[in-house]
């Protein structure tokens, strides 16, 4: 609800112009990329119940405040331009940005600990419990996605966006209420959530070694645990001595040794694989929903096939417990890479089919240099568009267009979407697949540290294909960005192809053999087939 929502408020503060909603797009994406290590490593040293009641507090808190401040905004903003020569509404919208950027970053904090943490624990050593609650909460949060934002969207638009802010300040601060109640009935129904496992393999190791000391040196249970007193003061003088400079490098060393545990995972090139998924235009935001614009589509169009998309993820999301229970966890990204793929064949038939306003010949830097240069800038003569796509780097659903246009043939558009509602379905599994991979294979004491890593590669690639689309984001480009993004799935798919190999060697295209029962490890070492 609120990662539409501040869009479309961001929008309407600054006249209808996507300026701010690509700062705050910038900023999130940054900001996970910086931190995603860290605010994994700090979910991992951190108890667990500590780490869901801080961050769901933090993200919800930052929302009603976020909420407010943009109450504040659109009641006054006219006063605001005028005090300080405007300085003060930027101020506000610092604020607001950075108000939400923190809400962003405790939600991701938030679907660490929840969703690749929690859910294990609960789920315990059974591995089809886990699948299947890894597929309940996608579809809930797929539902929600859906939903929220109608619900956020209708309240507006009958109403003001002054109601709507109040009214996502209001929710948020009842639903903080709710999921707090909710994740202290989990924690007390299930007794392992209050043991990490990092935690207390540390202190069976350092009794194992107080006790072996104690029996070589032969000295009384009160004279050891004299000379630990001893040592610990010892110790406590030496880390005061380190100085802030220690403690200033201490998130440098975090970062690098969250990205060096990354890189160490057997399930490394599993990860790259989900992570080069987000190199793409070819999902519901408004970079493809602006293009199809651009080709004829009308709004209610439009609406309908997003629709028709959302329902594919789930039947991706129902087909993964069943094709997984069938062939196998590992198998199952493999056939869903396989089924991703093949579909989105039909994105790259319709870069040539009739209709396609695909033109080499078209600079695809004339909007830039147009802007840079004006109007008298020396470019290469092609047909014009009568709509450009809008470029919004948050997903949001806003889009600013005029009358669509009139084209030939309606062939090209209609296969570049029969391609990318078809390829939800391999892409959810994949997804869910590779998700799971990640959960059964990372040790307890590096799960949080390993998916804020993940996050991070994630909205890098996501970065990556949003500075793609601005330098070329004219229509006749788009064939172009389509066959860069199908060769990024593909390669991302051979990288998991690599992983599954070399875990299965032949036994990979065994599709219909049952998955082997073993008694799940600590170690990184695939046991999964």
């Amino acid at each position: 609800m609120w990662n539409f929502a501040v869009a479309v408020f961001l929008v309407e503060l600054y006249g209808n112009s996507l300026l701010l909603t690509a700062v705050y797009g910038l900023v999130v994406a940054g900001s996970v990329l910086l931190l995603g290590a860290i605010i994994g490593d700090w979910v991992d040293k951190n108890p667990r119940l500590k780490v869901a009641q801080t961050s769901l507090v933090v993200q919800n808190s930052a929302v009603i405040l976020c909420g407010i401040l943009l109450m504040l905004v659109f009641q006054f903003k006219e006063q605001l331009t005028e005090l300080y020569s405007g300085w003060l509404l930027t101020t506000c919208y610092i604020m607001v940005i950075s108000t939400a950027n923190i809400a962003n970053l405790a939600s991701t904090a938030t679907s660490i600990t929840i969703q690749r943490d929690w859910i294990v624990v609960v789920a315990g050593e059974d591995r089809n419990k886990l699948a299947d609650m890894n597929a309940t909460v996608r579809i809930i949060d797929q539902l929600t996605n859906i939903l929220a934002p109608m619900l956020v969207g209708q309240i507006m638009a009958f109403s003001s966006h002054l109601i709507g802010c109040g009214f996502i300040s209001g929710w948020n601060l009842f639903s903080m209420c709710l999921e707090y109640c909710l994740l202290w009935k989990v924690y007390q129904k299930t007794p392992a959530l209050a043991i990490k496992g990092g935690q207390k393999e540390v202190d069976q190791e350092m009794k194992q070694l107080n006790s072996q000391k104690d029996m070589e040196s032969g000295e009384a249970p009160a004279e050891a645990s004299q000379l630990m007193s001893e040592s610990a003061v010892v110790k406590a003088d030496t880390e005061k001595s380190a100085g802030c400079c220690h403690q200033m490098t201490e998130p440098l060393r975090t970062f690098r040794h969250g990205w060096v545990a990354y890189y160490n995972q057997n399930v490394f090139f599993a990860g790259m694989a989900l992570a080069f998924l987000y190199m793409t235009v070819l999902g519901f935001d408004c970079i493809t929903t602006g293009y199809a614009y651009t080709q004829g589509l009308s709004p209610s169009i439009l609406s309908l096939l997003m629709g028709a998309s959302a329902i594919s993820g789930i039947f991706g999301t129902v087909a993964f417990t069943w094709v997984r229970r069938k062939c196998g966890l590992i198998r199952t990204g493999f056939l869903s890479g396989v089924a991703q793929l093949s579909c989105l064949m039909l994105c790259v038939f319709s870069v040539f089919a009739p209709g396609s306003p695909f033109d080499l010949t078209v600079s695809p830097f004339k909007d830039i240099l147009r802007h840079l240069f004006g109007e008298n800038a020396i470019l290469p003569e092609g047909p014009t568009p009568s709509v450009a796509p809008v470029v919004d780097v948050t997903n949001s659903s806003t889009l600013l267009f005029e009358e669509a246009p009139q084209v030939e043939s309606y062939l090209s558009v209609s296969l570049l979407f029969a391609g990318v509602i078809a390829a939800r379905v391999g892409l959810w599994s994949f997804d869910l697949s590779v998700t799971q991979l990640i959960q059964e294979n990372v040790i307890e004491s590096e799960r949080g540290v390993i998916n804020g890593v993940q996050n991070s590669m994630n909205y890098l690639l996501d970065l990556l294909h949003f500075i793609m689309v601005i330098l070329a984001p004219n229509p006749e480009a788009f064939g172009l960005l389509v066959i860069i993004s199908v060769s990024f799935v593909a390669m991302g798919h051979v990288m998991y192809f690599r992983f599954a190999y070399k875990s299965l060697g032949s036994r990979l295209f065994l599709c219909w053999a049952p998955e082997q029962k073993e008694v799940p490890s600590n170690t990184s070492l695939p046991t999964t087939v």
